[in-house]
């Protein structure tokens, strides 16, 4: 039987920063995860990019994690939300506020590799991929988890972090709210004739929102939100044809664009666990919530999650306290999980305003936008929140070391 202080289910982007973040303050970790560690930095597993906001990019600075990205990542000047053809737009611009970027477009391939490249120089993070878990078992003193290698693994805490469909929440039997949006994310990277300058645009369309968000060397990932029943069809287009439809609805300010490597096709879900924590273990990232990509504030929501997390478990071990106890445990919670639920009402809310084309809610809506772009501290309040500097952050996302 193999002793640690903590186990973490799911090596991906979420598991790996907090195992990383761990492992930095002295704990010893085990990840476990189904996938080989090198299919995941292949370009064919995942076509995703992520905006990374301001703050996040802070908790992988003070992590080591972001020299060891392989390319240099595509900061976001400026952010441009228009509602379909509407003349009304909200624009919100990095130069405003003066201290940095609203945040960085990074590959989540690229992501994986730096993980993967920090995980790698840390002595007391221990990976188990590919492996299978067949048992969890929790008492009042430890967590036992079973791998189908035979490998049993004993520590005081667990950690869930693997994804929407968790077996650790299911196992310790906490439940969930969820409905489907009967869309799908369509995701795809372009390269472009015109430079994008840094901008990032989101277009409200009636099937759902239209982002396209600028990446180097004159690319740029864009996530296609599509009504479920058309989004079939979307997928099957000949190339030719896929990349007509997305000069469409790009138009003509990059020029023109190719659609370059693959296409990816996501249902979009909303889902709540009604509790982030159980006995001896936590919920972090996506096994806790899962929300529309609207704001491109998923990953980022996980990363708040991943830098509390952290510096719960670390304080409490830093004064001999047991790491997986209630008192640490409902510290995290508290922490989290009402800012969590805060963000996913309000990205479900937007959704369900800005995806339809009846023309009394049209109307609202850009005159809001329009109001909200006119008046200076309240756009400021806005992009503070883009940038994911608002409320009581933990120490890793001011960029400090614990």
């Amino acid at each position: 039987m193999i002793q640690k202080d903590v186990t973490i289910v799911g090596g991906g982007l979420a598991g790996l920063t907090t195992a990383i973040g761990l492992a930095v303050s002295g704990l010893e970790v085990a990840v476990i995860d189904m996938l080989p560690p090198g299919d995941q930095t292949l370009p064919a597993f995942d076509g995703r990019s992520s905006a990374i906001a301001y703050a996040s990019c802070q908790l992988l600075k003070a992590l080591d994690i972001w020299d060891h990205l392989p390319e240099d990542p595509q900061p976001i000047l400026e952010i441009r939300v228009s509602d379909g053809p509407s003349l009304m737009n909200l624009h919100f611009d990095y130069a405003a506020l003066g201290d940095g970027p609203l945040g960085h477009m990074i590959e989540n391939r690229h992501m994986r590799v730096a993980l993967m490249k920090r995980a790698e120089m840390l002595d007391n993070i221990q990976m188990f991929a590919p492996d299978k878990i067949t048992a969890i078992e929790t008492d009042t003193s430890r967590s036992l988890v079973t791998l189908a290698s035979g490998t049993e693994i004993q520590a005081p805490l667990l950690l869930g972090i693997d994804g929407r469909g968790s077996m650790v929440r299911k196992q310790a039997e906490i439940g969930i709210t969820s409905w489907p949006y009967n869309q799908h994310g369509i995701v795809a990277t372009i390269a472009h004739e015109l430079s994008h300058c840094g901008i990032a645009h989101e277009r409200f369309l009636p099937s759902g929102p239209f982002a396209i968000l600028p990446l180097t060397d004159n690319r740029s990932s864009l996530v296609w939100t599509e009504k479920s029943n058309l989004s079939e069809t979307v997928m099957s287009l000949s190339d030719r044809a896929f990349t007509a439809e997305v000069q469409k609805r790009v138009g003509d300010f990059l020029g023109e664009v190719t659609v370059v490597g693959g296409r990816w096709s996501f249902p979009l879900t909303w889902q709540l666990a009604d509790s982030y924590i159980s006995e001896r273990t936590a919920l972090v990232g996506d096994a806790a919530h899962g929300m529309h990509p609207i704001a491109g504030q998923g990953l980022n929501l996980g990363l708040r999650d991943v830098a509390a997390l952290i510096e719960c478990v670390v304080d409490a071990a830093r004064v001999g306290s047991d790491i997986g106890n209630a008192t640490t445990l409902n510290r995290y919670q508290k922490w989290r999980r009402a800012d969590g639920a805060i963000l996913m009402g309000v990205t479900d809310i937007l959704n369900r305003l800005f995806s339809n084309d009846i023309a009394p809610i049209r109307l609202s809506r850009d005159i809001g936008m329009a109001v909200v772009d006119k008046i200076d501290p309240l756009k400021k309040f806005f992009m503070a929140h883009a940038r994911g500097t608002v409320g009581e952050l933990p120490k890793l996302l001011r960029g400090e070391e614990l």
